[in-house]
């Protein structure tokens, strides 16, 4: 949608939960105890069991937090072995360390992965079995409250209560999560993300923007949805060159979160799209980082989706900064050549950032094509596209973007 001037409001039916409690500003992470604490189990000492990657080990973040919560009396352990693209195995590894530390709080530290992998492991710490047990019948019980703080932005993961989990055996994305294991504070830090390098900043923000741009397109879009996904487009796309650029900007970095922040609470409410559909699909099959994945295919399923799509498009190219097309009025909903403008924005911004590059360089071959082609269509994402692709047409997609 474009704007509420067409929109039939007396037709539409909202349901909208409360959000998570935000912290957010440059220090933030000073007040992760106090998040902590005010989830934990009341009568006990408060316990935090941490779940990172190496990387930010080695970059002094972890000893940092772990430093705030021992220092303000939060019993503390570490799980740091998260990798890229998580799978049902690797949060299966640390099930059995959750479970040790008993009723304590999960803290997600790290980007989409950690977060992600964050929020099935605290089900796991109260329900029996293994992740792949999930998968089917969802958790009986209750996971262990989790506190959440990104230090990469653009999955927007801390504002939702899945994790998206690679099962290899499968070769697909698997869905696990519980309304309870959705993180009950977000700390919102853009110092913790100054260290991210260009690369991943970029990619990462490509994945934010599509977050925006594909949720407005949706076929479960909202006037509450769009309007988050409105400011996270403005937001992202005005930051994200300047993040790549100088990585210690504090100002691009905080923009870029906070869109980021955004971007996450319009997906959960309204859906997402095939363009995820297609990297999730790409990322099971060759392990390619998500955003470079989403980036690889945006423009071609944009262009192939303007004719459903001109009003939530005309509403991108708008919050992007691009001039409506000549004789155009960018409120009206019927703006096509605005709408087009849109995708050639972000294709260019794509290209200045250095993220979008050919599926083959992700290592996609040729005879993956249909398979991955399938697994995309299967996809729960790509059901709220807003039109429907037939196989050989994703296939095609898929071939252009080689």
């Amino acid at each position: 949608m474009s704007d509420l001037a067409g929109t039939d409001l007396a037709g539409t039916v909202l349901s909208v939960e409360p959000n998570t409690r935000i912290e957010f500003g440059v220090g933030a992470v000073a007040r992760l105890p106090a998040a902590v604490m005010s989830v934990a189990a009341p009568g006990e000492r408060p316990r935090a069991f941490v779940v990172t990657d190496a990387g930010l080990v080695a970059a002094g973040v972890v000893d940092r937090v772990v430093a705030l919560l021992e220092g303000a009396g939060v019993a503390t352990t570490v799980y740091d072995r998260v990798r890229p693209n998580p799978s049902t195995a690797s949060v299966d590894d640390a099930a059995p360390a959750v479970r040790a530390v008993g009723r304590c709080v999960v803290v997600a530290l790290g980007g989409g992965s950690s977060l992600d992998a964050a929020k099935v492991i605290a089900l796991l710490g109260t329900n029996p079995g293994r992740a792949g047990d999930l998968v089917d019948t969802g958790a009986p019980r209750d996971g262990l409250p989790v506190v959440a703080v990104p230090t990469t932005a653009g999955t927007g993961a801390e504002t939702n209560g899945f994790g998206v989990i690679d099962d290899p055996t499968a070769r697909r994305k698997v869905y696990l999560g519980h309304p309870s294991v959705r993180p009950r504070v977000c700390v919102l830090d853009p110092e913790l993300t100054v260290g991210l390098p260009p690369g991943p900043t970029a990619a990462t923000g490509m994945d934010a923007l599509v977050h925006g741009i594909e949720s407005l397109s949706s076929r479960g879009s909202s006037p509450i949805s769009a309007a988050y996904a409105t400011e996270a487009v403005r937001l992202v796309s005005g930051s994200l060159a300047a993040a790549v650029a100088d990585g210690a900007d504090l100002d691009a970095r905080a923009r870029l979160l906070l869109g980021s922040h955004l971007a996450g609470l319009a997906l959960s409410m309204s859906g997402l799209g095939l363009v995820h559909g297609i990297a999730h699909a790409v990322t099971a099959h060759t392990g390619a980082v998500h955003g470079l994945a989403l980036t690889a295919v945006l423009d071609e399923v944009m262009t192939r989706s303007l004719e459903v799509s001109v009003p939530a498009y005309a509403r991108t190219a708008e919050a992007m900064g691009v001039p409506a097309a000549a004789g155009e009025a960018s409120r009206t909903g019927s703006a096509p050549g605005t709408a087009r403008a849109a995708v050639a924005a972000v294709r260019d911004l794509a290209d200045d950032v250095g993220a979008r590059v050919p599926l083959r360089d992700l290592g996609v071959e040729e005879a993956m094509v249909p398979s991955v082609a399938a697994g995309a269509l299967d996809d729960p994402v790509s059901a709220n596209h807003p039109r429907d692709f037939s196989p050989d047409e994703v296939a095609d997609v898929l071939a252009r973007c080689r």
